[in-house]
């Protein structure tokens, strides 16, 4: 283990952005994106054009790691069990008081809206934020899963809370929970994107430090700091992570996937480790016989449970019925196209890319994803776009 501790943070350099010019009113466009007939809202098209995170920034959610786990169980005549653990989910009214909602195109297909957060993380003093943001789109042929992350700072119309605390407006995107709760988040996404949300699901990061240890630490890839040779966390014990691939416990894996500041692109960053540690999780939950032990899979799905909050309507054994088929490579993993990062009034945020995503939501309203990834194979990450 590599990760050591310090007396006092580490050095670290300021975080780099692109600032542009403020787009004015004109430059805001409003379209359709999807079916619905709601109006879709995305944000100024000028400004300097950032390179959005590559790699594997968008390689997992937890979703998978979960449904994939308990499908495993299903196929080996776990179901009743499977019912039990529905019973225990932990559960929140995302839809209440929602109307004037996109119209459901394709029967059989599922949209769940995916939020992460973080809540005690001591460089957080944001509320009900969200810290990451996903939507995973499930076709009805059931052939592949998209995933398509969402900036959190992207800017964005947020409609009137329902009951009245927040007029409506412009805004950042993670800023519709603490103005409205889950209701007016899913509002938000549904008025952006078009598609209707099926189910929402809600990962408590710091929860996930028992299910790293029911799993016995995961393997991550170290990144260092910009700039430097290692990365010193911010935050207490302060920890030194030497670069590179290491074990890491539960502690010390949400202690590394909380830094921000101390790289060049700073929350995309965070969120790029983030879903690195998920994945690093679902590779250690496949190779650790976790099913084959009834005590360490007992462990694992009481961490994982505890870790997640789902919407009244979500049914965990129909869910991973849906899923039972579905293996990694059968993931295509997105990112919301944008146009990088602006200053719009004293806003440092994400300015969307009408013309790229108004079409990418139509495509997962409509049930037509592979289409358009075959068409775009550049949005795709990791990925060969032929095998899609």
């Amino acid at each position: 283990m590599t990760a050591s501790s310090r007396n006092g943070p580490g050095s670290r350099r300021p975080s780099a952005r692109a600032v542009s010019r403020v787009p004015t009113a004109g430059e805001r466009r409003r379209g359709a994106a999807g079916s619905g007939g709601r109006g879709t809202t995305y944000g100024g098209r000028s400004g300097r054009r950032t390179t959005p995170p590559g790699g594997r920034a968008n390689r997992f959610v937890l979703v998978a790691l979960i449904l994939s786990i308990v499908a495993t169980i299903g196929g080996i005549g776990g179901w009743g069990y499977l019912a039990s653990l529905n019973g225990g989910l932990d559960r929140f009214d995302a839809f209440d008081g929602l109307d004037d909602r996109p119209d459901k195109v394709v029967e059989g297909s599922l949209n769940v809206l995916v939020l992460g957060s973080d809540s005690r993380n001591p460089d957080s003093s944001e509320g009900s934020r969200a810290d990451t943001i996903m939507m995973l789109h499930v076709p009805a042929d059931g052939g592949k899963a998209y995933i398509v992350s969402l900036p959190r700072d992207l800017w964005v119309e947020i409609p009137a809370s329902e009951d009245g605390s927040w007029g409506g407006g412009m805004g950042k995107l993670n800023s519709a929970l603490s103005s409205g709760g889950l209701p007016l988040m899913v509002a938000t996404v549904e008025n952006y994107s078009g598609v209707r949300i099926d189910h929402v699901m809600e990962i408590d990061f710091d929860g996930l430090k028992e299910v790293v240890d029911a799993l016995g630490g995961v393997t991550m890839d170290v990144e260092p700091a910009t700039g430097y040779d290692t990365l010193v966390s911010i935050h207490k014990p302060y920890r030194e992570f030497q670069a590179g691939e290491q074990e890491l416990d539960g502690e010390e894996a949400l202690d590394y996937v909380r830094q921000r500041k101390q790289f060049q692109d700073g929350d995309f960053a965070r969120m790029r480790h983030q879903q690195e540690l998920l994945m690093a999780m679902m590779d250690k939950a496949t190779s650790a016989g976790i099913i084959t032990n009834p005590n360490a899979l007992q462990s694992f799905l009481t961490s994982v449970l505890d870790a997640v909050k789902v919407d009244q309507e979500f049914d965990l054994v129909a869910t991973a019925l849906q899923f039972s088929h579905l293996r990694s490579d059968d993931l295509v993993f997105l990112t919301c196209p944008n146009l990088g990062s602006q200053i719009i009034g004293d806003e440092d945020v994400v300015v969307s890319d009408p013309e790229n995503a108004g079409p990418m939501f139509q495509a997962i309203g409509n049930d037509e994803m592979a289409e358009w990834v075959k068409n775009h194979p550049d949005a795709v990450k990791g990925s060969d776009a032929d095998t899609q």
